[in-house]
């Protein structure tokens, strides 16, 4: 894995390190000159002592925002920021469509980040719930590589009462979307009123469980995403909300 500044790290398990106007400008703070004219005014704060020198190299470490402070305020989380984002009705993950976007919630500056802060695959338009984002290349491909069987959980709510067959059906692992060839995987219905269900799947194939409840010949009036393998949305994330997540946090993504 290469540094943010680009170059390998010099030793296995050492903390990659980076020039600090390289490091700033990857997090969107401003360009060199503008990092270089900040240090010099005192804006750039570290362990308690003024840094003049943006051109200094430094351990890029999760302790970094604790360490750091940039015009008085602590430090943005460096390269490697995983979160949770309680995905609002009518916000979308793209960033090419017009309205608006789950981006519109993070800090104006985030938008600069190299690399750049990405969905953990989507939910549209319409889905509500828990939503990951990172900057992490290889973690985003990890949650959802079809070789790691990561579950989702899903709540529907259904414009027709289920007719107790679909459990069945989804559980099978034959079901055919229409336009497709390939059969989805197994999935798992758990009914919680005639007209609500929670769904379990494995897959993320594009309005999935929409599709699937077509299949059986319902509709999804409202869908809401509860978990992404063992984490779940917490009550206390009220929608548009977001949060970074530890280490401890995104091991449980992969612990169920």
């Amino acid at each position: 894995m290469k540094s943010p500044s680009g170059s390998s790290s010099a030793k296995r398990g050492s903390p990659p390190t980076s020039r600090v106007d390289k490091l700033l400008g990857s997090m969107g703070y401003g360009s060199r000159t503008e990092m270089a004219r900040l240090g010099k005014a005192g804006g750039i704060v570290l362990d308690g002592a003024d840094l003049t020198d943006v051109s200094r190299r430094i351990a890029v470490t999760p302790d970094l925002p604790v360490r750091m402070e940039i015009d008085g305020q602590p430090l943005d989380p460096p390269p490697g920021l995983v979160m949770m984002l309680h995905k609002p009705l009518g916000m979308t993950c793209s960033r090419k469509e017009d309205g608006a976007l789950v981006y519109d919630v993070l800090p104006p500056r985030w938008r600069r980040r190299d690399p750049a802060i990405s969905t953990i695959g989507r939910l549209d338009k319409a889905t509500t719930g828990l939503l990951l984002l990172t900057d992490d290349g290889d973690l985003l491909h990890r949650v959802i590589s079809p070789k790691r069987h990561v579950a989702k959980v899903y709540r529907a709510t259904l414009a027709r009462p289920l007719d107790g067959t679909e459990g069945d059906v989804f559980a099978a692992g034959g079901l055919v979307l229409e336009g497709e060839d390939k059969p989805l995987s197994p999935a798992v219905l758990e009914g919680l009123s005639p007209t609500e269900a929670r769904l379990t799947v494995t897959e993320g194939r594009y309005h999935m469980v929409r599709r699937m409840f077509a299949a059986v010949g319902n509709h999804v009036e409202e869908l809401h995403r509860e978990r992404v393998g063992g984490l779940a949305l917490p009550d206390d994330l009220a929608p548009g909300e977001w949060r970074l997540l530890d280490q401890t946090a995104i091991d449980a993504i992969f612990a169920a």
